[in-house]
């Protein structure tokens, strides 16, 4: 890793957590955080390990795993730039609940929790921003569970592929790209169904034009027939 890099308020512009701030709020945001560089591949925290830090993505991207007692694996959430990750634990003096590792080179932020909490008790709007982040995140789990207990598998993946769009959608010549590099299997885990059946379904949808696989990177080629799947009445 490289040594830490110096962060300025325009580092923060685009982040959730510091929005609606004025800019020398988020100066004084980006004075307390520690920058790094992480390279592809590298944890960045561990889960059961003691949550030291608060962090936040600047750039590229992060998968949130979580393992069970059989040491089974499980895709939790992708976080792309501008998102925070690994706060809650930090707030509540606990544990990290979940892995975080690089997917690509990415640069990471992170405050030191005396001084996040400094910053939410002067600055309200930080405090009001991260109950938002996190109730938005409680509210798409419910929303998966609710999914996995009364959908088919087409339909949670194809709104699996939705999520992911609006998260890390970038428009192209022929579509638009999902910029996280994704495995069959991470879909799998979100959805809530079987690899077999993730690679099955993925691959009718390009044999009928809907998607394309481009280094590692999906390309969906047709939302609106993605959305009418994920829409379509009945299980």
């Amino acid at each position: 890793m490289a040594a830490p890099i110096p962060v300025d308020a325009k580092a923060l512009a685009d982040m959730a957590l510091f929005a609606s701030l004025p800019v020398p709020v988020r100066a004084a945001a980006a004075a307390m955080a520690g920058a790094r560089t992480v390279a592809r591949g590298v944890r960045i925290f561990d889960q059961g390990e003691r949550a030291g830090r608060a962090h936040a993505l600047l750039s590229g991207c992060v998968r949130i795993t979580q393992s069970g007692s059989d040491g089974e694996e499980g895709l939790v959430r992708f976080i792309g730039p501008g998102e925070i990750f690994g706060c809650v634990p930090v707030l509540t003096d606990g544990l990290y609940p979940a892995d975080a590792t690089a997917m690509v080179d990415a640069v990471e932020l992170s405050w030191d929790p005396a001084d996040l909490l400094a910053l939410m008790q002067r600055h309200s709007q930080i405090a009001i921003n991260m109950v938002a982040i996190v109730g938005k995140r409680l509210g798409e789990a419910q929303e998966r569970l609710r999914e996995l207990a009364t959908q088919r598998a087409d339909r949670r993946v194809a709104r699996t592929l939705l999520r992911l769009l609006d998260q890390a959608g970038r428009r192209t010549g022929d579509g638009v790209q999902i910029e996280f590099p994704l495995r069959r299997k991470d879909i799998a885990d979100i959805a809530g169904t079987t690899l077999h059946t993730v690679s099955r379904i993925i691959a009718d949808w390009e044999r009928r034009g809907l998607l394309v696989t481009r280094h590692r990177h999906l390309v969906i080629r047709s939302p609106d027939r993605i959305r009418a799947i994920a829409d379509a009445p009945g299980n």
